[in-house]
């Protein structure tokens, strides 16, 4: 999720942990990381949370559905093991500093012979090529940048870096420093916009439906992406191979 103003995830992250081994097979882990607001702005830390037990079932879960965290970037991953046991360390998001400010990286997919060289300091904890992939990214950035670009400038670099990971594979990932929300389409991913008039939604994965209109004011406005879309009558939007996306303050930019 990507706001304009702090929002609650509490609806979408309801329906999306029942995919985590309830309506869907991925349940070998799960994550999720919150960017906390410095008032009505976008901050540089993340809370985070991870486990290595299915979504649909985990209590850490089962608490976040029903507690209210309010942030301008979440990231949050279901886990289906491809590469690397199913451990704590192998569960995404995964989360680093740079700059000095968190970043937070989420992948589906599976990258094949992608062994790049990591010489700085970033190195995984796991053994996941998601893991991989996020060091090495973070590393080439560090090295074409001195400090905290733009988030234009950002985006340039990352247009000349992900396809030389994306050839190793299925490489669609979601990345955010609290700034922005940038996702990345090999195969599969869909991106919804919300913003006043709000309407009533029914979530897919649970018998649930609720009127968006009572828990957003006319100046809320964000950008939801996912892998499958969440509810069932929305006008979602299939990103197509290769496409690389970026929202700010709830709106789709680049």
């Amino acid at each position: 999720m990507n706001s304009h103003l702090p929002a609650s995830l509490t609806l979408s992250f309801s329906g999306f942990s029942q995919r985590g081994g309830c309506t869907d097979h991925h349940a070998d882990g799960w994550g999720i990381a919150f960017f906390e607001s410095e008032g009505n702005k976008p901050g540089k830390a993340a809370r985070y949370f991870v486990d290595k037990e299915g979504a649909a079932t985990s209590p850490i879960a089962k608490m976040l559905r029903t507690y209210p965290i309010k942030s301008h970037n979440v990231v949050a991953h279901v886990r289906k093991a491809t590469v690397g046991e199913v451990r704590l360390e192998n569960c995404h998001p995964f989360v680093r500093e740079l700059w000095g400010r968190y970043w937070v990286f989420a992948h589906n997919g599976d990258l094949k012979d992608f062994h790049p060289a990591l010489h700085g300091s970033f190195k995984p904890v796991g053994d996941t090529d998601s893991e991989l992939a996020f060091c090495w990214l973070l590393q080439e950035l560090n090295k074409s940048h001195s400090g905290v670009p733009s988030v234009e400038e950002l985006t340039r670099t990352l247009r000349e870096l992900v396809p030389q990971i994306a050839k190793s594979g299925t490489f669609n990932f979601l990345l955010s420093n609290g700034q922005a929300l940038w996702a990345h389409a090999s195969t599969k991913l869909h991106y919804v916009l919300r913003q006043h008039p709000f309407t009533e939604v029914q979530l897919k994965d649970e018998d649930l439906s609720v009127d968006l209109a009572e828990l957003n004011g006319p100046d809320d406005r964000l950008a939801i992406v996912v892998t499958e879309p969440l509810t069932t009558n929305e006008n979602w939007v299939a990103m197509a191979p290769g496409e690389f996306k970026v929202f700010v303050d709830g709106s789709l930019v680049i």
